[in-house]
C-alpha cells in the first residue's frame, strides 16, 4: 500500500503537483517510516514547494535511516543553498560525493557552493571598516573638533517569492537573536524592524503590491534570515512585493471576509497609526485611475465579480491548472478534465526538474 502510494506521489510530481505529490508521500511514510526513500522524494517536492526548512528535515531523516543514499545528500544540499547555508550544503554534497562517487551533479553543486562561500566571505571582507593610520604628530584640538563617526546603518538584502495563496519574503539577517525582530502586518503594510547591536536600527516598512490577511501572517528567525510568510486576501499574482510596480496577472476571486469589524494588529510596541496608514491607502487606491493592462484587468476583475458561480469556478480553475495560459467561462468545459497549459505562439512550455 505504502509504495503504490509513492507511485502515485511521483505521478503527481511529474505532473508538477507538489502539493498533491507531498501529501501523498506523507501518507506513504505513515505506513513506512523506516522506508529513507520516501523521506528524500518529499523533500523534493517540499523544495518545488519552497519549503527549504523542512526538505532539510526530511533529507536528514532519510540520511539516518540509510547513510549510503545518495539522493538524499543532493536534496540536502539543494535545500541549504536555497537558505543560503553554503558550507551545511558543501559538507553534505561531499559526503554524498564520497557515497556516489559517479554521480556529477554532486562535483557541479560542490563547485557553486565553492563560489557562492567565496562571495560570502567576499561581502564580509568589504563590510570591515579599514583601520585608520594612528599618528602621534596629530594635535589634540584638530581630535576634539573631529565629528564623531555615525554608525553605519544595516542594509540587508531582502528577496521575495509566492505561490497563488501567499507570498514569502526573506531577509537575509544573519546571527540576529529573536528578540532583536519586530514584525508587523497590516492590511496592506508589512513592517519589519531588526536591532543590530551598537548600529542603528534595521527598518523595511513597504506598502504591499496586494492586500493581506493580517491574523494568517507569520514570520520565523533563523540563523541566516527572517522568513516572513504573507497570507494574500486575493488569489492574484503580484508583479512585485511593493505597491505600484507592475500590475496584478489574475482576476480576483471572490474572496469573503471572515472578519466584518476593523482589524486588530497585533503590536508589542506602541505608537503605530494603523488606521491612519490605512486609510491613507484607500484614498490613494479610490484616488489612482488605471489605463492600460490596469484597466484590462480591472474589466476581467468586473466579469469576475458579476458572474455566477459556475464561472467563477471555471476561471479559478482554468487559470489555476494551466498556470495562468487559460481563463475559461465555461464550467461544463473545464469541470470534468484537467486544463492543460496552452503556452502563447512562439514559446515552449518546459518542466524543471534536478
Amino acid at each position: 500500500m505504502a509504495s503504490e502510494l509513492a507511485e502515485k506521489a511521483k505521478e503527481a510530481f511529474l505532473d508538477d503537483d507538489f502539493d498533491v505529490a507531498a501529501d501523498l508521500y506523507s501518507k506513504a511514510i505513515d505506513l513506512d517510516p523506516s522506508c529513507a526513500s520516501f523521506f528524500a522524494d518529499r523533500a523534493q517536492a517540499n523544495i518545488k514547494l519552497l519549503n527549504f526548512t523542512e526538505a532539510v528535515a526530511d533529507a536528514n531523516k532519510a540520511i539516518e535511516l540509510e547513510p549510503t543514499l545518495a539522493k538524499a545528500y543532493l536534496r540536502k544540499g539543494a535545500a541549504c543553498m536555497k537558505l543560503e547555508e553554503y558550507a551545511t550544503a558543501k559538507a553534505a554534497l561531499e559526503k554524498g560525493a564520497s557515497v556516489a562517487p559517479n554521480e556529477s551533479k554532486f562535483e557541479k553543486m560542490i563547485d557553486e557552493c565553492n563560489l557562492l562561500i567565496a562571495e560570502e566571505e567576499k561581502d564580509l571582507v568589504q563590510q570591515v571598516p579599514p583601520t585608520l593610520p594612528s599618528s602621534s604628530t596629530t594635535p589634540l584640538a584638530i581630535a576634539a573638533d573631529a565629528p564623531p563617526a555615525a554608525p553605519a546603518k544595516p542594509m540587508f538584502r531582502h528577496e521575495f517569492y509566492q505561490k497563488p495563496e501567499e507570498v514569502g519574503v526573506a531577509i537575509f539577517a544573519k546571527g540576529i537573536p529573536k528578540q532583536n525582530v519586530n514584525v508587523e502586518f497590516g492590511d496592506q503594510i508589512l513592517s519589519v524592524v531588526i536591532d543590530v547591536a551598537g548600529e542603528e536600527a534595521y527598518h523595511f516598512q513597504p506598502r504591499l503590491f496586494g492586500k493581506i490577511i493580517p491574523e494568517k501572517c507569520r514570520y520565523e528567525v533563523l540563523s541566516t534570515k527572517v522568513e516572513i510568510r504573507l497570507a494574500k486576501a486575493e488569489i492574484v499574482t503580484w508583479a512585485s512585493l511593493e505597491y505600484g510596480k507592475g500590475q496584478a496577472l489574475l482576476p480576483k476571486p471572490n474572496v469573503a471576509s471572515a472578519v466584518s469589524q476593523r482589524p486588530v494588529y497585533p503590536s508589542s510596541k506602541p505608537g503605530k497609526d494603523w488606521d491612519k496608514l490605512e486609510a491613507e491607502v484607500k484614498k490613494q487606491e479610490k484616488d489612482e485611475k488605471l489605463d492600460g493592462d490596469a484597466a484590462m484587468n480591472k474589466f476581467f476583475s468586473d466579469i469576475y465579480q458579476s458572474a455566477d458561480e459556475d464561472m467563477r469556478r471555471a476561471m479559478n480553475k482554468s487559470f489555476a491548472e494551466s498556470n495562468g495560459t487559460v481563463l475559461s467561462t465555461n464550467w461544463k468545459e473545464v469541470g470534468t478534465k484537467k486544463v492543460e497549459s496552452t503556452p502563447p505562439d512562439g514559446m515552449e512550455l518546459k518542466k524543471w526538474e534536478y
